[in-house]
């Protein structure tokens, strides 16, 4: 199982973690609080905003686990909110990107949203042609969390909780999930994921944010420098589902082990590219064990901005928004044309469920599902 991982000084802090019920303190208050909006069942959401002394700021709804903004300071110190988002919460309730939101249970796809367990097969949703996608139509990113703020600590870390009950969008057993975002002197955005089930079921947890490391909005992402730690990936079919090989990325455009721009080989008739329209793939990480691994660096040289993503899990998605069509129109009224983010999803491999050469996705009762995700931001 993935283990929680102490981060030393050095970097923003969001912690993810997905536990069991403990206590709240209904009387506590947390700062930084106010009502983001009202979904059409009336039900409260409210955002979150969490600083440091170093000029990085992030704002957090308890609608989807959502990181609404993430200002990070420029060479220059100058800060700018390097997330896609939206300016109102009917953005977010409309959302079919998954913008800066919690995805469960399962990240990514599973094909024909079906998978066997335990000689029992089950049927999810499918949301993605004829796959499973991010959980379902109802996913995590579309429930509110509770805010535990026993567990929070005000202004700097938001706890929230979620119970996903026995069949909720057909997956087996009740979830208890926890989450915790926290923001640290030192300029790191960390992510942990923990979870415990009454019975056997999957899970695989991440996190749905687009970066633009020159800005939200400010234009694509193809000249953005990427480097992916990673010898081999695992090619798709024509639906985006892994072929259950592990192919080396050498001679491919999927070799990022040296940085290159984004671009540089995007538009390259290659089959894969060709398949996924881009890059929509997952990448099998260079690690031993399960320690804390860097996984991928990204540097965008015009504001000097670099972010180096570290984790725990086995693989990385990455993602070149090739899907945004310029249909949702983000903050500031700008539309997210095609490229205008990209996603570094930390995760398990898809389908896994259905794939036994690929790292299991399984947990069962009295286990405990655990993962680490690290955001390093600093200056070049």
């Amino acid at each position: 199982m993935r283990h929680l991982v102490t981060i030393a000084k050095g970097t923003l802090l969001l912690t993810l973690s997905l536990l069991a019920h403990c206590g709240e303190r209904p009387d506590m208050e947390f700062q930084k609080k106010r009502l983001y909006g009202t979904t059409a069942s009336g039900d409260s959401v409210n955002e979150y905003t969490l600083r440091n002394s170093q000029g990085m700021e992030v704002k957090i709804l308890d609608f989807g686990g959502v990181v609404t903004t993430l200002r990070v300071p420029d060479w220059w110190g100058h800060r700018q909110d390097v997330v896609l988002g939206y300016d109102s919460l009917q953005g977010y309730l409309s959302d079919n990107a998954y913008l800066g939101a919690i995805i469960g249970r399962y990240g990514n796809r599973i094909a024909g949203g079906r998978f066997d367990l335990d000689g029992r097969t089950y049927t999810l949703a499918t949301n993605n042609g004829p796959n499973h996608l991010h959980g379902g139509e109802r996913g995590f990113d579309k429930v509110i969390w509770r805010v535990d703020e026993n567990e929070s600590q005000p202004g700097k870390s938001l706890v929230l909780r979620y119970t996903s009950t026995d069949g909720e969008e057909g997956y087996p057993g009740e979830l208890s999930a926890r989450v915790a975002y926290s923001l640290t002197e030192e300029n790191e955005l960390r992510i942990d994921y923990e979870a415990t089930c009454d019975s056997p079921t999957i899970v695989n947890l991440t996190n749905h944010s687009y970066f633009n490391l020159a800005g939200a909005g400010s234009g694509n992402i193809l000249e953005h420098e990427l480097m992916i730690n990673a010898d081999r990936f695992t090619p798709v079919d024509e639906l985006l589902i892994p072929t259950g090989e592990l192919r080396a990325v050498r001679g491919t455009p999927m070799d990022f082990r040296k940085a290159a721009a984004i671009g540089a080989r995007i538009a390259t008739a290659d089959q894969q590219l060709t398949a996924a329209g881009g890059y929509d793939h997952n990448w099998v990480l260079n690690r031993e064990g399960e320690e804390l691994t860097l996984a991928a660096r990204v540097l965008e040289k015009a504001s000097g901005r670099v972010m180096e993503v570290f984790t725990t899990e086995p693989g990385l998605q990455f993602y070149s928004g090739n899907f945004l069509d310029g249909s949702a129109v983000g903050k500031g009224g700008i539309p997210y044309a095609h490229r205008y983010g990209f996603c570094l999803e930390t995760q398990h491999f898809p389908d896994s469920p259905n794939r036994e050469n690929f790292p299991t996705t399984v947990l069962r009762p009295g286990e405990k599902y655990t993962s680490t995700t690290v955001y390093r931001f600093s200056t070049r």
